[in-house]
């Protein structure tokens, strides 16, 4: 029987598209731009250029309505400082009156001017600008990029709708400025904030916007009274302007919870909600609440993070229900499609039939067109759509490639002893000192070592069969041998190899690992112009042989120091993946876990003294809110302890965090049980020192010293005076000297001189301590 169609047609919509192109072209523009060789004018076309070819996709798959204002050179949460006039002010006289050059100097920062902090946006690897605000902040609007955008859109035909960040959201993602009282809170300059958006949003009604998208993904984090009561208060404001469009408040990655009420009452015109995963929650929630009778509600149903295929019959029904709950329902995306890649149609490597189970932006696309279309008019009108999907997602459901008998067999026989090392840490730090030798302060780098234009190219050269395998090998092992002489003469004391074989992180070992599918094309933006392609996680998990041993035995063939073996940790290799949506995360987790766990003890076997198993996503996984995060906890850091438990007293284990919030996580940073732990710190500096001694932690750590994700080369003086300041929270004997995070993205030249300073400053620093 084909389900009753809708009173009013339900339109098709989404949040967001990705923004660089099918061939990454905002990344070579923007990077060109950097380089000197793209005049501000060419950007400028390649970014339109852009925007027109996403919004034609988009309307020539049946969406009615676009979004506008969610492209942007480098972030949207920096898009909306400079919406907001939130631009710090050594940024403006760094470069003088130029927009564009003051926008990237807030991004990447100058020689002589840091960058804006960056971290994680929410629980996702893409990563924001943290906007800097303290009580002399003077607001003002400036929505040329927002109008300018929308006009393009109209030009073309299009019913566009300018999507923004909500202000109770950008306050809350802010930070005290350098100087400001860290007890600050930049939610007190929300009565100085809303003004500002009223003038943005006059100026888009004037410019032709019907509705406007206000985004509000904070409100499913835990909140306050005070905050719900600013949320509140501040959509009062804006709700009862006269000199406005309609206005959308949308919420993603969670459910709503607290905040649902306060938005239903709200004097606004719509609510855009995720209806997927934990927050599929929001459904009953908003049906206790009695609904959005006579308002628009877009119903995010199918999910914008993660790449499977959407379920049409549970879509429809939970659209059906919905029905009864608003006066219009329309369809989208959990959340932007910023988070997923652009298309599967180029992905020739992967098996056709397991291809009809993925859904990148353009086939999420398609997906909300048809459920559109099945609400508006009845199932019925869209039978055939319905019994294809059925027949994929049988066809996922029944393959092998899903599960191995040995693998579950493996992970059942897994006892607590298996997550623990034998030996107390105290115990292990003596062992390791006597075996390693090393000065205070030692000093090391995070793993990778600048990927040159010259590695891209024979790693390119490999794949289309332009050289043969032994070539390669002979480059690979030359800049092995080459990052080991420069790491000896420089003064390093714990060496790396560089990494100059791996394309990716993650990607590097899912290509080893039996369960992972590899995209060709399959690139998602992390953050400005660093793009990465997440791999899928479409079956059981094991290694078939080992993936590190080889290089680092060479690189510690050529060197009498120690060279550290080099892994990515099971909760980021999930993380940063596109992960199977059909059995519990944790025992995916374990599954990775104990793949290396082979790794490691075959690295110590094949003498690896030094094994540093990376967890930089282990804070951004954590679940927004906070009674979901013991369960989670308890199996990422399990999964830890099982990747290293099998190792002895003198192989020293070492992690490593960057660019996410800490604090909240120091019992579980606690909990891996890892020896040495290094951290992000130059750019928050070293309040991770702090957060670690005000919880007692009692292993060695090393906050970074020198900021990778920018440009400037730190002088050995300003890496000495965060050192110093690290010395204040951590003693010497237990801290260590290094960057923030791998130097992959750097160019040669500065990390050369970044290195040197920041070995002169351990120096300085080590010379000036009563045991030195």
């Amino acid at each position: 029987m084909s389900a009753k169609p809708a009173a009013a047609a339900a339109r098709a919509t989404v949040y967001g598209y990705p923004r660089q192109g099918q061939h990454r072209e905002l990344k070579k523009a923007v990077e060109g731009y950097w380089k000197g060789r793209v005049t501000a004018d060419a950007l400028r076309e390649t970014a339109a250029g852009l925007r027109r070819a996403n919004w034609r996709q988009l309307a020539d798959a049946g969406v009615r309505e676009v979004p506008t204002g969610d492209f942007s050179y480098y972030d949207h949460v920096l898009d909306t400082s400079v919406m907001v006039g939130a631009v710090p002010e050594r940024h403006r006289a760094a470069v003088g009156a130029d927009p564009l050059n003051s926008y990237f100097a807030m991004a990447r920062g100058t020689q002589d001017v840091a960058p804006l902090e960056m971290t994680k946006w929410f629980d996702t690897n893409y990563h924001y600008l943290v906007p800097e605000l303290g009580p002399n902040t003077v607001f003002a609007a400036d929505s040329a990029k927002q109008v300018g955008e929308l006009r393009e859109a109209l030009a073309l035909g299009h019913i566009p709708r300018p999507v923004l960040v909500g202000p109770v959201t950008y306050l809350l993602l802010a930070k005290p400025a350098p100087g400001v009282p860290a007890d600050f809170e930049p939610l007190t300059l929300l009565d100085r904030l809303l003004p500002v958006y009223a003038e943005v949003l006059a100026d888009l009604r004037a410019a032709g916007a019907q509705w406007v998208q206000l985004d509000e993904p904070a409100l499913v984090q835990d909140r306050t009274p005070a905050e719900l009561d600013a949320a509140a208060r501040a959509y009062r404001e804006l709700g009862t302007l006269t000199d406005r469009p309609k206005l959308l408040v949308a919420s993603y990655f969670d459910r709503l919870g607290e905040a649902l009420p306060i938005l239903v009452r709200a004097p606004i015109d719509g609510l855009a909600v995720d209806f997927t995963g934990a927050a599929a929650a929001n459904l009953d929630d908003l049906a206790a609440v009695g609904g959005l009778p006579g308002k628009r509600l877009v119903a995010g149903v199918v999910n914008g993070r993660n790449i499977w295929i959407n379920d049409y019959e549970k879509s429809l029904s939970t659209l059906a229900t919905l029905l009864g709950l608003a006066g219009q329902v329309d369809v989208a995306a959990s959340c932007s499609l910023l988070h997923v890649p652009l298309d599967t149609a180029p992905e020739q490597d992967i098996d056709p039939q397991v291809l009809r189970w993925l859904a990148f932006a353009r086939q999420k696309t398609a997906e909300i067109v048809t459920l559109a279309k099945g609400l508006a008019q009845g199932t019925d009108a869209i039978a055939a759509q319905i019994a294809a999907n059925r027949a994929d997602l049988a066809s996922r459901a029944a393959s092998p490639i899903t599960r191995d008998p040995a693998v579950r067999a493996r992970v059942a026989a897994v006892t607590d002893a298996d997550g623990r090392r034998a030996q107390a840490y105290p115990q292990r730090a003596a062992a390791q000192r006597a075996h390693l030798g090393l000065p205070l302060l030692p000093t090391t780098t995070i793993g990778s070592f600048p990927q040159t234009g010259e590695l891209r190219a024979a790693r390119a050269d490999l794949r289309a069969g332009r050289i043969e395998r032994s070539g390669y090998e002979e480059r690979i092992r030359t800049e092995i041998g080459e990052v080991i002489a420069f790491q000896e003469q420089t003064g390093l004391d714990v060496l790396v190899h560089g990494e100059p074989e791996r394309n990716d992180m993650v990607q590097y070992f899912a290509e080893q690992l039996t369960g992972y599918l590899a995209t060709q094309h399959g690139w998602v933006q992390s953050y400005g112009t660093r793009y990465v392609r997440p791999p899928i996680l479409a079956g059981d998990i094991s290694r078939p042989e080992p993936m590190t041993v080889r290089w680092t035995s060479y690189a510690q063939s050529l060197t009498s120091r120690p060279v550290k073996g080099m892994l990515t940790g099971p909760v980021t290799m999930l993380a940063w993946s596109f992960v199977r949506d059909d059995q519990p995360l944790g025992d995916t987790g374990r599954q990775v876990a104990l793949a290396l766990r082979d790794e490691v003890t075959d690295l110590e076997a094949a003498g690896t003294s030094v094994i540093q198993v990376d967890e930089p996503a282990l804070r951004e996984t954590l679940p927004l809110r906070a009674a979901d995060r013991p369960a989670y906890l308890a199996w990422a850091t399990e999964s830890f302890r099982l990747t290293t438990g099998a190792v002895g007293a003198a192989t020293q284990i070492h992690t490593h965090m960057c660019y996410a919030e800490f604090g909240d996580i120091v019992q579980a940073i606690d909990d891996l049980d890892a020896d040495v732990i290094s951290l992000e710190a130059a750019r928050s500096h070293m309040q991770v020192a702090n957060e670690l001694a005000g919880h007692g932690y009692p292993r060695e750590a090393g906050p970074g010293v020198y900021d990778i994700h920018s440009p400037r080369v730190p002088g050995a003086d300003e890496a000495a005076t965060l050192l110093r300041k690290g010395l204040e929270a951590i003693p010497a004997e237990r801290l260590w000297v290094n960057p923030d995070c791998g130097l992959k993205t750097r160019g040669w030249p500065e990390t050369k001189a970044s290195l040197e300073n920041l070995v002169a400053a351990a120096r300085t620093v080590r010379a000036e301590l009563p045991t030195a």
